[in-house]
C-alpha cells in the first residue's frame, strides 16, 4: 500500500519503528537493560547476529570494559531474585549456567549456606504452616522433604525444618 514489499523477515521485524535493523552492541545493551546478563548469556544470545568473526567479542569487550556487564552485579542479581525460594544447590545450578567463574559462585555460596536453615523454614512455613495435617504422617513429611529438597535445599537443613526440633 505504501509502496513497500511486505516482508516478514526476521530482520525487519526485529528493526526499530524508524526503520533501521539495531546494532550488535544495541541488542546487547537491549539486553542489559531489562536484566543483568553474563557474558556467557549475551554470547549465545546474540551469536545469530554477529556479521563478521570477531564482532561480538570485541563488542562484549567494549561493554564489559564500560562496566555494562559485571559478573558480580549477575551474582548479586540472581542471588536476591532466588534466596527467597530456592536452596543453595539450585542457585549454584543457575550461576553455572549462565557462566559464572567457579571462583565467584564457590563465593556466594559460602554466604548462601550460613542462611540455608533459615530460608528453609520460610519456604516450609509459606506452603505448609497453618495447615491442620502438617506434618501428622511419615507421608506428609516425606511431601514435605520433597518439596524442599526440589527448591534446593539441603539434606541438613530440610531434616531440621521437617522435625521442628530446632524452633521448640
Amino acid at each position: 500500500m505504501n509502496g513497500q514489499p511486505a516482508s516478514s523477515s526476521k530482520t525487519q521485524r526485529a528493526s526499530s519503528k524508524s526503520g533501521f535493523a539495531l546494532s550488535l552492541k544495541g541488542r546487547a545493551l537491549r539486553l542489559l537493560s531489562g536484566r543483568e546478563q553474563s557474558r556467557s548469556e549475551l554470547e549465545r544470545k546474540l551469536a545469530a547476529h554477529e556479521e563478521e568473526p570477531g564482532q561480538l567479542a570485541a563488542v562484549l569487550d567494549e561493554l564489559e570494559a564500560k562496566d555494562f556487564i559485571s559478573q558480580a552485579r549477575v551474582v548479586d542479581s540472581v542471588i536476591n531474585r532466588r534466596q527467597a525460594k530456592l536452596g543453595a544447590s539450585r542457585i549454584k545450578g543457575e550461576l553455572q549456567r549462565k557462566g559464572i567463574q567457579a571462583e565467584a559462585v564457590a563465593e556466594a555460596m559460602d554466604g548462601l549456606k550460613a542462611t540455608e536453615l533459615e530460608r528453609a523454614r520460610e519456604v516450609w512455613r509459606k506452603k505448609f504452616d497453618g495447615k491442620t495435617d502438617a506434618g501428622s504422617s511419615p507421608a506428609d513429611k516425606a511431601k514435605q522433604m520433597r518439596f524442599l529438597a526440589a527448591r534446593g535445599f539441603g539434606a541438613d537443613a530440610i531434616k531440621r525444618v521437617v522435625a521442628r526440633r530446632d524452633e521448640d
